[in-house]
């Protein structure tokens, strides 16, 4: 069998914990900052948990990891 590829645009947006679940960064912090509150703005900086119903689709993108 060929080896599998890696979706270079996944592996440079999802990182895998020790565990295996798989992170992601939260949206809405690029811009129109400011209507956004200061709690907001924090919490959005934090890394989230790819969803159940998608991890699946992102662990085929990143083979290898």
């Amino acid at each position: 069998m060929p080896r599998l590829k890696t979706h270079r645009g996944a592996a440079k947006r999802f990182k895998l914990t020790a565990r295996g679940k798989v992170l992601r960064r939260r949206s809405g912090l690029r811009h129109i900052l400011t209507s956004k509150r200061r709690k907001r703005k924090r919490k959005l900086g934090r890394a989230a948990l790819v969803s159940p119903a998608d991890q699946a689709h992102v662990r085929q993108m990143l083979p290898y990891s």
